[in-house]
């Protein structure tokens, strides 16, 4: 049996495995069942295999399981139902040892993980959601943090992961906006890349890595009122330029896995889009991975798209369109082997698809290194370093938006502080979706934060929760207003939730007190299929900012939520605001940090901020032509893209493009002295954008190019350069090719996309470039 042998190349042990394959035993590598359904977990922590599982091994086995270690409130897996990170890495092993003894030929299981901002099971580091990860605009160290999580998941067991997203959101009313990285490609694919980089190592055998899976292929978060799964309405041109963008560069990167979306592009579902599939992905992209639905895409096309009347007949449009693996794998594990038998697919179809997921196994290690260290596991997740390095992208994640007179920092000596608001002491909320279960103590809320900072000092810090997300219930009101009316200064903490219902209990608004109740709070208003049609505060939120402004005490504002708030009377009205997002486990000690100096903000908004959703969409790469003014209002946002304030001053001077004239691939230097006018030691953005000002397509008015984030001492002058060439330089033309036209460009630079130095620069082709 070649395909045992380890030293021989993987083409080879494929095709010499492939060749001893039963069609049932091909076909059931193709599916991917629920994990956590393939075993019940007995008292003493081991695991025993469902009669459902052993049945589908007999039948031909499965290639895949989802979620194996995920918990949370869809799956159903509690605290106490679920698995120990040692635990967990045992269970794997046993589920392992199963497949591959029970099995006739000993295939592996690929087990694949959420990992979206963390190893979604029981014990795993809580990271800052990927918005939040954005925003600290610093790709280096997002990339020790996707070192971190795949360490997590492959210590367990876990191989692949489906992360990183890298859907550019259009419209943040969708629910997802909390998983992408914000609005611009640019910066979403350098995100995207090092991901790839972070998740999948120098190799993917070693057993501190995991394949990454890019997802959603394509244009998901450009749906259609952003309502998720909804119709996309876009041409070719703008797909390529800008949706594809992220998904090109991290599969240049060596992205192995891809996705792919649940909606339609113009009238094509992307579970069955050949040209996606094929033309792009694998002939001009080159990519040589596998591609895997997302869960239930193909029964949406039977009911839902509707481009398929039959099962086979949607099992037989994926196949062909180039999926290899079903999330869920109901639809193959039920009509693929009859799809073949009855002429709408050949065997050779499904060889290719198998071949595809076989060639991973392998060079992932599986075959030859199946099981993992349970006593590893358990030193390795959720350890301190990994705890500091949470708060670490919490504490670069979290913007300042505004703050009058120097509000912030807040002096420690401050004789109190109220701290009130529905998410000011609510852990779940603070995480984002895509979540499991906490212990208590895990989560740092921005009230412990407070107190910690404060000296724990339990008389200089009030607290209220005043209402809750949802709801128009004012009963705590008056509690509120009282500590409010004894405090020096109020950290009003509001926003929204992604937080699904983890049955603990409720929060008494007279009292703040946690309570038990038979029929927990849901205050769920974002996430995963939560689309809104507002952008607003939801219950009574901003009517108890207003009350407690009218107290005339300092109020600043700490907004945590998974998608922008659209508020101009807290904007106009509060003292300081500061954008948390959903900051992770250690998001209470960041906002602390930011609220008393310890550390200088530097977050940077990936995502504009309108002034009310009527003015959708605001990304700030609008072209020209994107029409009047409104009559009620402009279309500018409220806080543009990049948009970010610090306690440091920082002056930009001295912008240079050298030389000014190049030709179509030549490349110019651009240069800028940024200096800390402050007395205070501080990071800044640098961001530099590009504008073609005549082309033979209409183009945006401007596009992000390139940024460095630099940390400045008190007075200290950086020089901070950016190469111009050819790939900043070029755009999608009709024909759907990348070109470099002659003419003149403008180059900005500066803290944000609507301040910024200029320099000119020409593109001239042949003699008179010289």
């Amino acid at each position: 049996m070649n395909y045992k042998n380890k030293n021989l190349p993987v083409p080879d042990r494929v095709h010499d495995l492939l060749q001893r394959m039963t069609l049932e035993e091909k076909a059931g590598q193709l599916v991917q069942p629920f994990g956590w359904k393939c075993f019940e977990k007995r008292a003493d922590g081991t695991v025993e295999m469902t009669e459902v599982f052993k049945n589908q091994m007999a039948r031909g086995g499965v290639g895949s399981l989802y979620g194996t270690l995920r918990a949370d409130p869809w799956t159903g897996v509690t605290l106490e139902s679920g698995l120990s990170p040692k635990e967990g890495a045992a269970a794997i092993n046993t589920i392992q040892a199963y497949a591959m003894k029970e099995s006739r030929l000993g295939i592996p299981i690929l087990f694949g993980e959420e990992c979206s901002h963390g190893h979604m099971a029981i014990g795993a580091t809580v990271f800052p959601v990927p918005l939040a990860v954005g925003s600290t605009w610093n790709p280096e160290l997002y990339r020790e943090m996707c070192r971190v999580v795949a360490l997590e998941t492959r210590s367990q067991g876990g191989a692949a992961t489906y992360s990183p997203v890298l859907d550019v959101v259009r419209d943040p009313r969708w629910g997802r906006t909390e998983e992408s990285f914000g609005e611009d490609p640019y910066l979403i694919a350098t995100m995207g890349v090092e991901a790839v980089k972070g998740l999948q190592g120098e190799r993917l055998d070693a057993d501190d890595v995991i394949l990454a899976t890019l997802k959603h292929f394509a244009a998901y978060g450009s749906s259609e009122g952003g309502r998720n799964s909804a119709a996309v309405h876009m041409g070719l041109r703008e797909l390529h330029e800008v949706d594809l963008l992220p998904f090109r560069k991290a599969v240049e990167a060596g992205a192995r896995s891809i996705m792919t979306a649940y909606n339609e592009i113009d009238g094509v579902p992307c579970t069955t889009n050949r040209y996606l599939l094929q033309e792009i992905l694998r002939e001009q992209w080159g990519f040589d991975g596998f591609v895997i639905t997302d869960c239930g895409a193909l029964g949406m096309l039977v009911q839902g798209h509707n481009t398929a009347d039959s099962g086979e007949v949607a099992v037989a449009q994926a196949l062909l369109a180039g999926i290899d693996m079903e999330m869920s794998g109901e639809m193959f594990e039920e009509f693929l082997s009859s799809a073949i038998r009855n002429g709408l697919l050949q065997e050779a179809d499904l060889d290719r698809a198998a071949a595809r997921i076989l060639d991973m196994k392998f060079t992932l290690g599986l075959f030859d290194q199946p099981y993992v260290d349970p006593e590893r596991a358990q030193q390795v997740i959720g350890k301190k370093e990994h705890r500091d390095l949470a708060r670490q992208l919490a504490n670069e994640s979290i913007i300042l938006l505004k703050n009058s007179a120097g509000t912030l920092p807040l002096p420690k000596n401050i004789g109190s502080i109220a701290v009130i608001g529905p998410n000011a002491d609510a852990p779940y909320n603070q995480l984002g979706d895509y979540t499991s279960p906490q212990p208590k103590g895990a989560i740092v809320t921005v009230l412990d934060g407070i107190r910690t900072a404060l000296g724990g000092d339990a008389d200089k810090v009030l607290y209220a929760p005043g209402c809750r997300i949802k709801g128009d219930s004012k009963e705590g009101f008056p509690y509120a207003l009282d500590c409010a009316a004894r405090a020096d200064a109020v950290v009003m903490v509001i926003g929204g939730s992604s937080a699904r219902d983890f049955g603990e209990g409720s929060i008494d608004l007279l009292t703040g007190a946690s309570v038990v109740t038979d029929h927990p709070w849901s205050d769920m208003e974002c996430g995963e299929g939560i689309d809104r049609s507002t952008l607003n505060l939801l219950g009574a939120q901003l009517e108890l900012v207003q009350e407690i402004c009218k107290l005339g005490k300092q109020v600043i504002v700490v907004y945590i939520n998974g998608r922008p708030i659209a508020e101009p009377w807290i904007t106009q009205h509060v003292d300081a605001i500061l954008e948390a997002w959903y900051p992770g486990q250690a998001g209470g000690q960041a906002v602390a940090d930011i609220l008393f100096g310890e550390v200088n903000p530097s977050g940077r908004l990936t995502i504009s901020i309108p002034k009310h959703v009527g003015q959708l969409p605001v990304y700030y790469y609008k072209r020209r032509t994107r029409g009047k003014r409104y009559l009620e209002t402009d279309f500018n946002a409220e806080y543009p893209f990049g948009f970010g304030l610090s306690y440091s001053e920082f002056n930009y001077s001295n912008l240079q493009v050298e030389p000014k004239i190049i030709d179509a691939d030549g490349e110019a230097l651009v240069s800028v002295d940024v200096t800390n006018s402050s007395g205070v030691p501080g990071a800044e953005v640098v961001q530099m954008y590009i504008s073609d000002l005549a082309a033979s397509l209409t183009r945006p008015e401007k596009s992000l190019k390139g940024f460095r984030k630099i940390s400045l001492q008190p007075g200290e002058t950086k020089k901070v350069s950016f190469s111009v060439g050819r790939e900043q330089l070029e755009f999608v033309s009709l024909d759907l090719s990348r070109i470099v036209e002659d003419g003149d460009f403008t180059i900005m630079v500066g803290p944000h996309s609507e301040e910024y130095l200029t320099a000119p620069l020409c593109v001239k082709t042949g003699k008179d470039s010289e």
